[in-house]
């Protein structure tokens, strides 16, 4: 029987700091351009907290793991976004933004990533499952995401900081809630967090999921400006992120029935192939409304790849190294991906226009769900030869 009370925190530690992410995501870059950024250098602001990540979340994991603490970690890094925030935000010119943007992202970067591990530890602990509880992340993104575009329509995108203290506020509060796993493990040394990245098997997943996922985050920090580009203004902006995650949020409430069914890398090819289909179904839109609907496929391309590919990955990693390994899994997802779709994308946008960006976007997706697939094929045939 699960412990629902236990799992409350988590639920609302998910909910708060993703209802604020969605203000990083879907806003900043509005925010951005009231500054006056063009195009381009709004891809080099948006290239530093995927760089910064590569670094930041190793490093944040390797003290969790060592120190054998998810909340003391949570709540450092929730005070320092809190506090990094308050300037990062009121930033007027580029140089500014960019160095108090690698602060803002070394707090940032590493929150989701830790408290999503801690939820697959939690709920394994508990016998529940990671969608249901990771559901709530989405469900906080999407709440946010419609109520802060109306309300940026309303106040103007440069009072944005305003509801992002408020929803980072209530995160430091939750984290002081958080309950630690306590797992009997060896001690934890850096040279372990060394072995780690060596893993042949690890790597070549990683490196199999790289072109899929810097398609992901090219959308996300591209998706605003395309559907101003488009004609739509701020909360419609909100509207469609509120689309996408509702359905993302569907998919992990369901994922634990469809999960057990089918081979992990199956079901990733097959997401990567529902990417593909939804970038070349945004790059030939002709009004901001139909980038609105086809944002239905958000839940059915992110939402499986991720928690397929965040679960896949955790069968590769020893337990003592759950945290850093989780989040040396965001470094690639999030971070190098972040930084190749940020400044990539930036470019594109800028000289030849979002429709040729989706269009890219989508041969880059089909293109990594064959690397996916042939991923597969080798370890299925690696494991055949072992028998």
């Amino acid at each position: 029987m699960i412990n629902k009370h236990s799992l409350t925190p988590i639920k609302m530690l998910l909910f708060s700091f993703h209802g604020a992410n969605t203000m990083v995501i879907s806003f900043l870059p509005l925010l951005l351009t009231y500054r006056g950024l063009s195009g381009q250098e709004i891809g080099w602001v948006l290239a530093v907290g995927p760089a910064i990540s590569i670094f930041a979340q190793p490093f944040w994991g390797f003290i969790s793991d060592k120190y054998q603490t998810v909340r003391k970690v949570l709540l450092a890094t929730s005070v320092g976004l809190v506090l990094s925030s308050l300037i990062f935000f009121q930033m007027k010119t580029l140089v500014f933004i960019l160095g108090f943007a690698i602060l803002f992202y070394f707090f940032q970067s590493a929150i989701s990533p830790l408290a999503d591990s801690l939820t697959q530890r939690r709920t394994e602990q508990l016998g529940g499952s990671f969608g249901s509880v990771r559901m709530w992340g989405s469900i906080g993104f999407a709440t946010c995401s419609l109520l802060v575009g109306q309300l940026m329509n309303w106040i103007g995108i440069q009072y944005l900081i305003l509801p992002y203290l408020f929803m980072t506020s209530i995160v430091v509060l939750v984290s002081f809630h958080i309950v630690d796993i306590q797992i009997d493990k060896k001690q934890v040394r850096l040279s372990d967090l060394f072995k780690l990245i060596k893993d042949p098997a690890l790597f070549f997943y990683l490196a199999a999921l790289l072109l899929v996922s810097i398609t992901h985050r090219t959308n996300d920090n591209f998706l605003g400006l395309y559907i101003s580009e488009l004609g739509g203004q701020d909360n419609l902006i909100g509207i469609a992120w509120f689309v996408g995650v509702v359905s993302e949020a569907l998919v992990f409430a369901l994922a634990g029935k469809w999960f057990k069914k089918y081979h992990p890398l199956v079901i990733l090819t097959g997401a990567g192939l529902i990417y593909a289909l939804r970038w070349f179904l945004y790059g030939y839109a002709v009004h901001p409304i139909f980038v609105v609907f086809f944002q239905v496929l958000h839940g059915f391309s992110f939402g499986i790849f991720y928690l397929t590919a965040f679960q896949y990955v955790t069968r590769l990693i020893p337990e003592q190294l759950q945290a850093t390994g989780h989040l040396l899994f965001a470094t690639v997802f999030f971070g190098i991906s972040g930084i190749i779709g940020s400044l990539g994308g930036g470019f594109i946008l800028e000289y030849y226009g979002g429709h040729t960006l989706y269009l890219t976007m989508g041969v880059m997706a089909l293109l990594g769900s064959c690397f996916i697939l042939l991923y597969h094929i080798i370890i299925r045939h690696i494991s055949t030869a072992i028998r």
